[in-house]
């Protein structure tokens, strides 16, 4: 019962924050020259060289990510990601037919644009949802990364690197102030992100403390091809049990605290790290 409340609440949260990115970048972000990041501002580039549908163009550039998404990073993220891309499509289509203005400076207006916007993308990642498809190809690309090398790697360089092109292409091709006016929305919407979410692109340290550690070891090998540190520990009132230590990336915390929940009698913790030195 307890599970599936927390379920539907992550569906509810996932389309509240879908149609918040979907107001700010409608209503807000683009009426004041400024784009979203990621695959979103691909997607309204097109719209902008085109004409097409700017709701049609996000999801046509975002599908290609998403089914990407359902290969490498499992069914459940790409039902919750698919849910909120959905949402967010149509509210871009909703959205967009309101005359609505704000009667202010355009960096005053994007940087209200970019707080809404992180706010509802926070949302959407606190609950295991995705609406960005360069965070699924930072994730893939981090993945793959580890199952070569088996070390841990942040998404921060590769979600950089790919919003440096888009914004490249606003500077030369669209505008030099919409570029920069961009740039701010960047800013501002990941640092309301990194707020409400600790990082989501840095590396996650969980600590897990059980008495049936081999099921939960085990389970992690299965379903996220990582390993784990393991110790012994006594608790003072528990006695004997185990600590395991295991490094993810965010995306790969949901599926963690799913195989966590189906071992009762299990206590675990999240951190943030910044760095790993070999």
């Amino acid at each position: 019962m307890k599970k599936n409340f927390r379920l539907i609440m992550d569906y509810v949260l996932i389309a509240t924050g879908a149609l918040l990115a979907g107001f700010s970048v409608a209503c807000i972000l683009i009426p004041n020259d400024a784009i979203d990041y990621g695959t979103a501002g691909i997607g309204i580039l097109i719209n902008k060289f085109t004409g097409y549908s700017l709701s049609l163009c996000v999801i046509g550039v975002f599908i290609p990510f998403l089914l990407a998404g359902f290969v490498f990073l499992g069914k459940s993220f790409m039902v919750k990601a698919l849910a909120g891309s959905v949402v967010y499509t149509v509210s871009l289509e909703f959205f967009e037919k309101i005359p609505f203005e704000l009667n202010t400076e355009h960096f005053l207006a994007v940087a209200f644009g970019g707080a809404i916007l992180g706010a509802g993308l926070s949302m959407i990642l606190r609950s295991g949802g995705c609406i960005d498809g360069s965070e699924i190809l930072a994730n893939i690309i981090v993945s793959r990364l580890y199952n070569k090398t088996g070390r841990n790697y942040s998404m921060s360089p590769i979600l950089i690197g790919f919003n440096v092109c888009v914004y490249s292409v606003v500077f030369l091709k669209l505008n030099r102030n919409a570029a920069l006016l961009s740039l701010l929305v960047y800013i501002v919407a990941t640092a309301v992100i990194d707020h409400f979410t600790d990082h989501f692109e840095s590396i996650k340290q969980v600590t897990i403390i059980t008495k049936d550690a081999d099921a939960i070891v085990n389970e992690i090998k299965e379903k996220l091809n990582k390993t784990c540190t393991i110790m012994d520990s006594r608790g003072a009132i528990a006695g004997e049990n185990t600590t395991l230590i295991c490094y993810i990336s965010y995306f790969e915390l949901q599926a963690l605290r799913e195989i966590i929940s189906r071992n009762k009698g299990t206590f675990s913790t999240v951190s943030t790290i910044d760095e790993i030195l070999r």
